[in-house]
């Protein structure tokens, strides 16, 4: 009995601890699966705050250096500030005498001395557009080509009417000449002009004075933004001529830049990758009234970058491989060259040992005992020569050897 209830109670405490296995495991399951769950909710709750971001756009000009262009000025910073430019035509101090250079000298100084305002001093590098120059060229050689056709149809009516002498005859055979070689020498400056145009390191400077004017300087007024922008051009322009009369006195030539001209220096200052290929006056023709343009990516530009450096070093390295495999294949002919003789001597040997039952071993054995003495006799001759203890080649010691033994026999 007592046996019994113990076995009873054994499998009662087994069942149990069963149990108990099974719930823990149960719970920490479940617990694993709510942290996963919360996970799932915090990275879809994230995602849904950066969907839901909001990018505000600002307008390109809250970060331009301008407002706008009007009346010869660049306006900016909300009527605050007014710019005016000059631009100068450069001289060649270099060639010049000591005489005009000391001139040049005391003009700048003078220009400098009558300065009561700021000023800034800008130059910009330009690729020489020759395009509107070429079509400029087109034009005038199309009308001299029309010229031409029409003195031809001319002359070959005199030639065909009796009705002109042979003075006449001449002087349009004279016109018509002179015509054709103006339009041969028309053809070749627009040939030569457009191999000028194709070179993009034909570059020419520019230089500018900025003269900036700023309201700030009337003090406390209670003018309207009118008579400010006024005040501001009477004031601007009276500096500019002030500064084009300066600089005449050392030889440089000025001018106040108007609106169309401002604003194809501040197209080339914003567009200077696309400025050769598309210019201002184009932009202009076109209806354009923006001075920039949107940029391509950095990161697209970097990738770009990249993908021809990519391309380049593989043509490289593939250029290198194919040589060294070439120089290889030439190495392995060369060596085949040299050893050309050996294998000759061994394939030789090995045709007399397979058929000596055919030639008789005597036979064979003296052919191939030849064959070895032949290649030892090349071996040695190949060898390098050995200097002596008295000096020269073995072979050269053994040629005088020789010669003194017949000179001794002659004696």
């Amino acid at each position: 009995m007592i046996e019994s209830i113990t076995l009873i109670l054994t499998v009662i405490l087994i069942v149990m601890i069963i149990l108990l296995g099974v719930l823990c495991i149960l719970y920490f399951k479940s617990k694993s699966n709510k942290s996963k769950k919360k996970e799932t909710i915090s990275t879809s709750e994230i995602a849904d705050q950066k969907a839901s971001k909001n990018y505000s756009v600002g307008s390109v000009f809250d970060f331009m250096e301008f407002d706008k262009i009007e009346d010869n000025m660049i306006i900016s910073k909300n009527g605050n500030k007014f710019v005016m430019v000059v631009e100068c035509q450069g001289i060649n101090y270099d060639l010049m005498s000591e005489v005009e250079k000391n001139a040049v000298e005391e003009g700048f100084i003078q220009f400098l001395n009558t300065l009561r305002h700021p000023i800034q001093i800008y130059t910009q590098t330009r690729t020489i557009n020759l395009e509107s120059s070429i079509q400029t060229y087109r034009e005038k050689v199309k009308e001299i080509e029309d010229k031409l056709e029409k003195q031809k149809r001319d002359y070959e009516q005199m030639s065909n009417s009796d009705r002109y002498t042979q003075e006449q005859l001449n002087a349009a055979f004279y016109e018509l000449t002179k015509t054709t070689n103006l339009y041969e020498y028309g053809k070749d400056i627009i040939y030569t002009t457009e191999k000028m145009s194709l070179n993009k390191n034909v570059l020419n400077q520019k230089y500018y004075i900025v003269i900036p004017y700023y309201p700030e300087e009337l003090g406390e007024t209670n003018m309207d933004k009118q008579e400010i922008k006024n005040l501001a051009f009477s004031e601007l322009y009276t500096r500019a001529q002030s500064i084009v009369r300066t600089l005449s006195a050392c030889g440089v030539i000025g001018r106040a830049l108007d609106s169309n001209q401002l604003v194809d220096l501040l197209y080339v200052a914003y567009n200077r990758d696309d400025a050769e290929i598309y210019g201002i006056d184009k932009a202009i023709q076109a209806g354009y009234t923006e001075l920039y343009s949107t940029a391509p990516d950095v990161i697209d530009k970097k990738m770009q970058a990249l993908n021809n450096k990519i391309e380049e070093e593989a043509f490289k390295k593939a250029s290198q491989k194919v040589n060294e495999a070439k120089s290889e294949k030439e190495k392995e002919l060369e060596s085949r060259e040299n050893r050309l003789d050996d294998l000759i001597d061994r394939f030789a040997t090995s045709i007399i040992e397979q058929n000596k039952s055919a030639i008789g071993e005597e036979i064979a054995d003296s052919a191939i005992q030849k064959i070895q003495k032949e290649t030892a006799t090349r071996k040695r001759r190949g060898r390098p020569k050995k200097d002596t203890e008295k000096g020269g080649t073995e072979d050269e010691q053994k040629e005088g050897t020789a010669k003194r033994t017949r000179i001794t026999e002659t004696a």
